[in-house]
């Protein structure tokens, strides 16, 4: 979805611009030949799952244990996140369900800003998380990859909702439980 501010967006919203949207949209496009010829087709749009390794997690829980967590920016740009079982239960679901098709957001219906989940990660790991990682840092660190960190997409998973799906983590700081 691009750059959202602290709009929310489910899957009815428009594609936004920049890099992962625009694959997202080439990659479903590409699906296009196997909904014509019949065979039911489910997008997952997922958001940054909440798992020990790997990922944006997989890079936090260190820096977080080690004392060294803290906001990236200003830190109110919203991150969409998804506990790690819920991803997988979230695929089930839509592998298992008969009659769906189409876009589904995989993130929380909780999504909270970079400051909620610095919060978060202080609280659960019971160390502080004083330290921020300013804009321009990131942008000479990371390059292009910063728009990421730094961007904001307040995601709702309203159609994954609709479709009777209950998440076992909705918020925040129960994700990085179960991660743990």
């Amino acid at each position: 979805y691009g750059e959202t501010g602290d709009r929310p967006v489910d899957e009815s919203a428009p594609p936004g611009e920049g890099f992962l949207p625009e694959v997202c949209v080439e990659w479903e496009a590409a699906a296009a030949p196997a909904r014509e010829a019949g065979v039911r087709t489910v997008f997952a749009r997922t958001g940054l799952v909440v798992a020990r390794g790997g990922g944006a997690w997989g890079r936090l829980f260190p820096l977080f244990r080690a004392g060294l967590g803290g906001r990236m920016g200003d830190g109110r740009q919203y991150w969409s996140f998804v506990a790690l079982h819920d991803e997988v239960a979230a695929l089930r679901h839509l592998l298992d369900t008969d009659g769906l098709s189409g876009p589904f957001n995989l993130t929380a219906p909780h999504p909270v800003t970079n400051r909620e989940i610095t919060a978060a990660m202080a609280r659960v790991l019971h160390r502080p998380a004083v330290f921020a990682v300013p804009a321009p840092v990131l942008r000479t660190v990371l390059g292009e990859m910063a728009g990421d960190v730094l961007g904001s997409a307040r995601v709702l998973p309203a159609r994954l909702l609709e479709s009777g799906f209950r998440f076992a983590f909705p918020r925040i700081e129960g994700a990085v439980r179960a991660a743990l």
